[in-house]
């Protein structure tokens, strides 16, 4: 029987040399068909747009397709879902972010698990958020909105796209920050929220930037305050929270590229090294520092590591006062 388990071991051996050279070789050759990039929300948001800029200077990278696929529902546990059920090829893959890690205590679901199923590519960039007020509004500095805040507690209110949502998230950072207490309005439509904070009926509303730098601009809603360490390339006249002694410096919303679990390591690496090369070209770091984007890039250890940081982050925010009081 000796013999049989040598040769059981040869060809054991065999068999991972010709798998290790078939990942390599598809690696040599991908993309030679479509790739599709799944986003579990919908057209015109921040993470869309950012997604299709990213798609659009790697088609012409890779001179193939690839198509972005927005998947929205279910706080983007749908869309994620999908990703990480599908083939670990390359040619799925998954722009996700913030509700990736926020939903693993805010909106758990069994259909998939954020670290065990995916395999982090590349840390695209964090958004910086932006807190408005609309046009007519009596607040006309971020010390005007808190002082009210302050003064009653409760009676202002803010907007965002229901629990868990990145503006959601970031009001509650806000609050937890400042000790303020705010009355959430959820809505399902980032129109209604943009009319309805212009208009005031809404007091206030935090948002990534990228989103609504055209309403801002054209002057129906008023920008109190920006997060980040530095102020947003788009809006020089507007200070971080950080400058009005807020400790708000990390924005609450980030995207990051993934692949499905067991995708091949040579694929990930190159898609990692494309994607870095895009968001690093000068004409490409100006587009996305103008819609509020931070870039960050690195290997698959940097969004892996951020990942970790979040999960920990929203568990602690889940515990807090101004979470628990939704």
């Amino acid at each position: 029987m000796a013999w049989f388990r040598g040769r059981a071991r040869v060809i054991a051996l065999v068999a991972a040399m010709a798998s290790g050279a078939s990942s390599a070789a598809s690696a040599q050759t991908y993309p030679d068909h479509a790739v599709k990039i799944i986003v579990a929300f919908g057209t015109g948001g921040t993470i869309d747009t950012a997604t299709r800029i990213v798609a659009d200077k790697l088609g012409e990278m890779w001179k193939q397709g690839v198509v972005v696929d927005n998947r929205p529902g279910g706080a983007g546990n749908i869309g994620a879902a999908a990703a990480a059920h599908s083939p670990p090829d390359g040619y799925t893959l998954h722009m996700g972010g913030q509700p990736l890690s926020a939903n693993v205590t805010l909106a758990p679901t069994t259909a998939f698990d954020p670290v065990r199923d995916f395999e982090p590519i590349v840390f695209i960039n964090w958004a910086q958020d932006v807190l408005m007020v609309g046009k007519d509004s009596p607040y006309k500095s971020l010390k005007d909105l808190m002082d009210a805040a302050r003064s009653a507690p409760g009676a202002l209110n803010y907007g965002s796209l229901g629990i868990g949502s990145s503006g959601h998230l970031a009001t509650v950072l806000l609050q937890d920050a400042t000790g303020l207490r705010m009355t959430h309005v959820p809505y399902t439509s980032v129109g209604q929220l943009q009319t309805d904070t212009a208009s005031g009926r809404l007091n206030m509303w935090i948002s990534t930037l990228g989103g609504q730098l055209g309403v801002i601009k054209g002057g129906n809603l008023r920008a109190l305050a920006v997060s980040g360490e530095q102020r947003a390339t788009a809006l020089p006249d507007v200070p971080t929270f950080k400058e009005l002694g807020v400790p708000l410096v990390e924005p609450s919303s980030w995207f990051g590229l993934f692949a499905p679990k067991g995708t091949p390591k040579e694929i990930i690496a190159k898609i990692n090294a494309d994607v870095n090369t895009i968001i690093h070209e000068p004409a490409m770091l100006e587009k996305l520092n103008g819609l509020g984007f931070q870039i960050r890039g690195g290997g698959p250890e940097v969004l892996a590591a951020a990942m970790t940081a979040d999960i920990a982050k929203w568990e602690k925010v889940a515990k807090s006062p101004a979470y628990s009081a939704q």
